[in-house]
């Protein structure tokens, strides 16, 4: 069979080098640097785009892939080749062909007529559940025939050397039913679990208010697979109010590494505050009414639910497999006259010491925001707020240093309509648990931002018998839009990132927000809102990470 295979291959391409040329025809091929992913019926892997010159008819009737920078063809399901017509945007509504047995050169026979000037295929690769995500694959397009001739192939001149990393489509859109996934967050257990959280968004994309809840997955083996869905955190109809008026959303993860305990924070918003700052009566099902904690005074000062959203936390005590009942600390952290208090989304720490941190955010007195740190000292029973590390900011993540002190790395309002230099992260630093902060030297300067969630995590190895560290951190890396997924490495605590060093996972436009997490000494992982999937998964290699 192999050898008949070979056989038919060795014809075909003796008989293409005798076709005759279409000279009123050529086609690009181009791929993008985005994740190819388990769990995906189809993944973009090369885009063709057929020009065509004259208005002659034409029909596309054998398109040759070569699938060559593939690390192993055993991850591969199957192949196929799809027509968008003159619709560049990927799409699987109309197949041209598949391969079912993907091999180091494939030939796909079809009969599709070149209806546009511009017309487009695209190469898609299926993965198998278990393919090696540490792997990468590739294409290349060799040869295009049509009824009209050989199309000339030519070069890309916008194209770099793109090999496209593995990863899983963790939640997808609709995926059970729900409409979007949002806000992940990513923590690795004391037993080895990975855990993933995220806003479940069931009726729409939108923010708070909403029917939200936060979604929990486990993985118990490095992220390749993850056990099905299941809720931490739903107020229910709490109040006699349905669901739509009782969501909870910007969870964060935090892993007790002394205790074995994992708790989870979001925050609960009930009913309905206008932006006048009245709380809506008789609210149903069908009211339309609506409005964000964060704008105008859609959260108020007080502590009532009917004045403020509520800062909420959920403990598990069997490795994120059951969840107890939430336990409202608003009152705990919560200043009265502040209109909000709530986690920021991600992940906390456990400090050398066992202090739990969430990082947090609010707003204060007037609306203003800010962003802060809010910890324990006795194992969850109690929590306190610290001072504000920031104003003007919002989402952060925190991190604790070589010397000890912890690191907040802030959202920052000001770059909204900043482009410039001095468009960057806010980032402070503590080493009095937030009684007193420090802006880093670095703030503002270092690290670029579209206004969006950011990570940051502290990764500690051993080189050569010797213990080290290195922060990580990743967003999307572009001052206007949220693209360019990226991780970044610090190997000095945070003062510098070399270029040399950052890891682009994806360039297309997704949601952006993000969370990484170490798997193992050798192994991070990173949640993230990719172009690809609502929550994609990847993981990567120490080697990586250090490599020029």
């Amino acid at each position: 069979m192999k050898q008949n295979l070979i056989y038919t291959l060795l014809l075909v391409t003796a008989i293409s080098a005798c076709v005759k040329k279409a000279e009123h025809m050529f086609v690009t091929a181009s791929q993008r640097q985005v994740p190819v992913l388990t769990g995906k019926e189809a993944n973009e892997i090369l885009k063709l785009e057929v020009v065509r010159t004259d208005n002659l008819p034409a029909v596309v009737e054998r398109i040759r892939i070569s699938s060559e920078g593939t690390t192993s063809l055993e991850d591969l399901e199957s192949v196929s080749v799809f027509y968008t017509g003159d619709k560049e945007r990927f799409s699987t509504d109309v197949t041209f062909s598949t391969a079912d047995s993907p091999l180091n050169e494939m030939v796909f026979k079809g009969n599709q007529p070149i209806e546009h000037d511009t017309s487009y295929f695209w190469v898609s690769y299926k993965l198998k559940a278990q393919a090696n995500l540490f792997n990468s694959v590739d294409a290349t397009l060799t040869d295009l025939t049509t009824t009209a001739g050989s199309a000339a192939v030519r070069a890309d001149s916008t194209a770099v050397n793109v090999t496209q990393q593995l990863g899983v489509a963790v939640r997808q859109h609709r995926q059970d039913g729900v409409h979007t996934y949002r806000i992940p967050g990513l923590t690795t257990t004391s037993q080895g679990t990975l855990l993933a959280c995220y806003d479940v968004r069931r009726a729409n994309g939108r923010d708070l208010q909403g029917d939200i809840d936060i979604g929990i997955s486990r993985s118990t083996d490095d992220g390749q697979t993850w056990e099905p869905m299941h809720i931490a955190l739903d107020m229910g109809e709490w109040g006699g109010l349905p669901q739509k008026f009782n969501g909870v959303s910007d969870a964060c993860l935090l892993a007790d590494t002394r205790t074995g305990e994992v708790y989870v924070a979001g925050l609960w918003m009930y009913g309905v505050i206008n932006s006048e700052g009245k709380w809506l009566e008789g609210l149903t099902k069908d009211s339309t009414a609506w409005n964000h904690q964060w704008r105008n005074k859609g959260s108020q000062a007080g502590y009532g639910v009917k004045q403020t959203s509520q800062f909420l936390i959920a403990k598990s005590k069997d490795d994120g497999v059951s969840w107890g009942a939430p336990v409202n600390i608003t009152k705990m952290v919560k200043k009265e006259e502040e209109w909000l208090y709530a986690p920021a989304p991600g992940h906390g720490i456990t400090m050398e010491d066992g202090t739990l941190v969430f990082p947090t955010q609010g707003r204060d007195k007037d609306g203003g925001t800010f962003s802060n740190i809010t910890y324990s000292q006795d194992g969850g029973k109690t929590w306190k707020a610290s001072a504000r590390a920031y104003l003007n900011t919002t989402e952060s993540m925190v991190a604790q240093l070589d010397d000890e002190s912890l690191m907040l790395n802030m959202r920052d309002n000001r770059n909204r309509n900043n482009k410039g230099e001095t468009n960057g992260r806010a980032i402070a630093v503590t080493s009095d648990m937030g009684e007193t902060w420090t802006e880093h030297s670095t703030s503002h300067g270092a690290l670029i931002e579209s206004v969006c969630m950011a990570s940051l995590h502290k990764h500690v190895y051993t080189e050569n018998g010797e213990k080290k560290s290195m922060l990580l951190f990743s967003n999307p890396n572009n001052k206007y839009s949220r693209i360019r997924q990226t991780i970044k490495v610090s190997f000095d605590n945070g003062e510098t990132w070399p270029e040399e060093y950052w890891i682009l996972l994806d360039e297309g436009r997704g949601a952006g927000y993000s969370c990484i997490t170490s798997i193992d000494e050798n192994t991070i992982g990173i949640l993230y809102e990719g172009s690809q999937a609502h929550m994609t998964f990847q993981k990567i290699s120490l080697d990586r990470l250090r490599k020029k």
